[in-house]
């Protein structure tokens, strides 16, 4: 996989973003691009589609709520990377929320990628990129099927688009659609992968959630959700939470799912329903053992460094090189502005990257060190990945 080159454009102007997809078809008659658009400039999709379709180029999107650019978040402009040669690539749209349909989805874009993966005589080092609309309440569960049937013949890694309103917006789109609740894959061989970290403590006090369903959690050891919530937070960390300063206050406080070989998924809730059930971005499996996490201080840099080293270690040098990072959007609010641009700023100077793009996204995906190369969907959490 060879990225030919990136470019930030601050405005969306058909002429200069016509030049440089141009200049990228000229290089090579193999090259595609990868578009990234924040959501303030989600209605520019079809300027950027008829553009690439003028040229003959093929190019794949995403919108999320805001950019990455360096050590800033933007939400204006536009993202475009432009490879030598366009990686495979796969666009879902509508992708069933029935377990029995689902399932059946999930069978057959394994399938489709495997398929691919047959037809390459070297598998090594194949980074599988996933992005998922941040509406679909299953992407667990379909990563545990994608990993079923496909194994570690790639790395994994994605994150999710969509409105930080978490209103429905279409987000995923290529050369000829835009679509809803989607998914959008892409192959990239000769790659490593990337890393996901969080940095959260682990408590010692823990729950269980008794009944749940998808990403919804209605009781926790056999009682309203909410009011365990509540009284844990009131308990552990001395602040009182009510239906009316839900919002603002959950992101600093969300749980952490413990697994068997002691690695941590985070879930933050986002919406609490009138009946005290918790609404959260990503499953909670039902008898999921639970606890509040302990949040990265605002002034922490292990988070940074901790991600510096593992990619050291795939991809040696990070210095001067082009970086790809999506900052969990809840770690933005939990940490607030000032303190999130702080650490992407850090991030930036500490990997003497050359450039880093990305986005603010609604959940990641990437492998736990303490797992192998298994995929989990994370909240809060930074994935960083070499281009």
């Amino acid at each position: 996989m060879q990225l030919n080159k990136m470019k930030y454009f601050d405005s969306i102007s058909e002429t200069v973003l016509k030049e440089f997809m141009a200049e990228c078809k000229a290089n090579n008659s193999d090259s595609g691009i990868f578009v990234l658009l924040p959501e303030n400039e989600k209605n520019a999709t079809g300027i950027v589609q008829s553009i690439a379709n003028s040229l003959t180029i093929p190019i794949v999107g995403t919108i999320f709520p805001a950019l990455v650019k360096d050590d800033s978040f933007v939400t204006s402009g536009v993202w475009l990377l432009c490879f030598e040669k366009m990686p495979n690539t796969w666009l879902y749209a509508d992708i069933p929320t029935d377990p029995v349909q689902n399932a059946k989805f999930v069978e057959s874009v394994a399938n489709e990628l495997n398929s691919y993966l047959d037809s390459i005589e070297d598998e090594d080092d194949i980074t599988l990129l996933l992005f998922f609309d941040a509406l679909i309440p299953n992407i667990s569960t379909i990563l545990d099927g994608l990993y079923a049937q496909m194994a570690d013949r790639v790395n994994y890694l994605g994150s999710n688009p969509g409105s930080e309103t978490f209103q429905p917006m279409a987000c995923l789109f290529n050369n000829n659609q835009l679509v809803n609740n989607g998914l959008l894959a892409m192959m990239l061989l000769q790659h490593k992968g990337g890393i996901l970290e969080h940095g959260y403590k682990v408590p010692e006090k823990i729950i269980h959630a008794t009944s749940t369903e998808g990403n919804c959690i209605s009781n926790i050891d056999w009682k309203p959700a909410f009011d365990v919530y509540k009284d844990f937070v009131q308990t552990q960390y001395n602040v009182e939470i009510t239906t009316e300063n839900f919002y603002t206050n959950s992101v600093h406080f969300p749980f952490g799912i413990l697994r068997a070989n002691h690695s941590v998924l985070v879930r933050i809730p986002v919406a609490l329903s009138d009946g005290g059930a918790l609404f959260c971005i990503g499953e909670v499996p039902s008898n999921s053992v639970l606890t509040l996490l302990e949040a990265s201080e605002a002034n922490s840099s292990n988070t940074v460094e901790a991600i510096h080293k593992s990619l050291s270690a795939k991809y040696s040098s990070l210095q001067g090189g082009n970086l790809l990072l999506f900052f969990c959007a809840g770690r933005h609010m939990h940490l607030g502005n000032t303190a999130a641009l702080k650490e992407l700023k850090y991030f930036k100077d500490f990997t003497k990257a050359d450039q880093v793009a990305g986005a603010r996204s609604l959940g990641e995906i990437g492998p736990s060190t303490l797992e192998g190369g298994y995929p989990l969907f994370h909240n809060a959490t930074l994935v960083a990945t070499c281009l």
